[in-house]
């Protein structure tokens, strides 16, 4: 806690007004700095010889400021530079209620000295702001692609700058590769339980998407064998490490395994490397395996967040391959926006970065923690660091009367409808435990699960 003895005699405001001033006047000085915590209400009362309602009233005033923010349970923290009165930016609250609650989000980060570090990113931008707004070099500048060259090495990846790729986001690079890979009619292989936007694609494309039979560890090498002298495949879709929505991770005989079988047959392999960044020593990339063959996809959605549309994208070996995904992805998107891209390169370089998937990391243990003390073992699959469990439903729960149940909880509930390929659904849904709910709210939407699935949903009191 930050030992602050603030001077309120200077200022003719009132006194909740001058505390909060002198907020913005210490860090402009530098006294305070962003991720400094406040000495507690009663202290700081206790110290300056005033009520603690007026020193409330002035950490709240400084939090409309953009100086400090609250956290219940933690304390207040100082968040970022001082402002002038005309430089406040107050919260767009149109923009602050627009959250899909479908969506695997990772947890939003609240860390007061990790916030202030993302701001400052954003403030860097703005010293060279009007080249951010120009047409910029087609699939990446070279700093940039020097940036998600770096970012790709914590993979074990150390392709060519001529095969990096920088693209606005997962899904128009998997729409492009597709569309080079695949005709209408023919057809794409996949897990039987795959990530649902692959199948959104595969259906806009008007492919056939066809999965392959799984166990604990990901597809089963023969079933991709016979599939490829059955259905002379054209791309083989994978999502392999923390995957979408079972959240196992394939183990690195399984990839060999895979990649030797692709390689026999030549089937380009797809690569969706979304999670691949949250395990501290995660199995080697399929692209490190199978160059030749493979398309990795190392989007920045997942690892540091959604709203960043970027993804970096390592082609196979041959030239040829990138030439027609770039005609397809210049046609369909023109560039990856520069201000985003910008974003990640200095987030990259100063280690803003790591320090978002450090909170990432730490934030997904402890909500699975949470889980793991409500739910029986073995009713749920999921892994430390997945943002979502995947959970068969018991005593005669069907997928529609659980997502009915859980609609006011809070938490993001999807039925196995979105993510299964072939045959009938399992009865069955993933549960997201990102986005912006809080671990209080996370904590009671858990219980109220819980306690549903203890028995049939007649006994839930929710259908009338």
């Amino acid at each position: 806690m930050k030992t602050w003895h603030p001077d309120l005699s200077v200022s003719d405001s009132p006194l909740y007004m001058a505390l909060a001033e002198a907020i913005e006047q210490d860090l402009r000085r530098g006294t305070l700095s962003p991720g400094d915590k406040l000495p507690t209400h009663r202290d700081l009362a206790g110290r300056l010889a005033i009520d603690v309602t007026t020193v409330a009233r002035g950490y709240v005033e400084a939090q409309k400021r953009g100086l400090v923010q609250a956290h219940v349970g933690r304390g207040t923290f100082v968040t970022g530079a001082a402002r002038t009165a005309t430089e406040t930016v107050q919260p767009d609250a149109r923009r602050a209620v627009i959250v899909d609650p479908s969506m695997n989000m990772p947890p939003e980060p609240d860390d007061p000295a990790l916030v202030a570090r993302m701001r400052a990113g954003f403030s860097a931008l703005a010293a060279d702001l009007v080249p951010l707004l120009r047409y910029q070099t087609f699939g990446g500048a070279p700093m940039d692609k020097e940036a998600a060259a770096l970012w790709l090495g914590r993979r074990g990846l150390a392709p060519s700058q001529e095969r990096i790729f920088i693209t606005p986001g997962a899904h128009p690079a998997l729409l492009a590769i597709l569309g080079t890979l695949a005709k209408p009619g023919e057809t794409v292989l996949s897990e039987t339980i795959t990530y649902p936007g692959m199948r959104s694609i595969a259906a806009q494309l008007r492919l056939r998407l066809a999965g392959l039979a799984m166990d604990d560890h990901g597809i089963l090498p023969e079933a991709f064998a016979e599939a490829c002298e059955r259905e002379t495949p054209k791309a083989l879709y994978l999502n392999p490490t923390l995957q979408n929505p079972l959240t196992f991770t394939m183990p690195t005989a399984r990839r060999t395994d895979i990649a030797s079988i692709a390689q026999k047959y030549r089937v380009p392999i797809i690569e969706d490397d979304a999670y691949g960044f949250l395990p501290l020593n995660g199995p080697t990339p399929v692209a490190a395996v199978a160059p030749d063959l493979t398309w990795h996809i190392g989007g920045l959605s997942k690892c540091i967040g959604a709203g960043l549309r970027l993804a970096y994208i390592v082609a196979p070996e041959d030239g040829r391959a990138l030439w027609s995904f770039a005609g397809a992805m210049r046609s369909g998107n023109v560039m990856a926006s520069p201000l985003t891209t910008a974003l990640a390169t200095r987030w990259i370089g100063d280690g803003t970065a790591d320090a978002m998937l450090d909170f990432l990391r730490e934030e997904a243990a402890a909500r699975q923690a949470m889980v793991a003390s409500l739910l029986p073992p073995g009713s749920y699959r999921a892994d430390k660091l997945s943002f979502n469990i995947w959970l068969p439903l018991p005593h005669g729960w069907t997928r529609s009367t659980f997502n009915a149940h859980m609609r006011a909880s809070g938490l993001g509930t999807v039925a196995s409808d979105a993510f299964a390929v072939d045959g009938t659904p399992p009865e069955a849904v993933r549960v997201c435990l990102g986005g912006p709910i809080g671990r209080l709210q996370l904590q009671t939407a858990l219980e109220f699960m819980a306690h549903a699935l203890e028995g049939p949903p007649e006994m839930a009191g929710s259908f009338f």
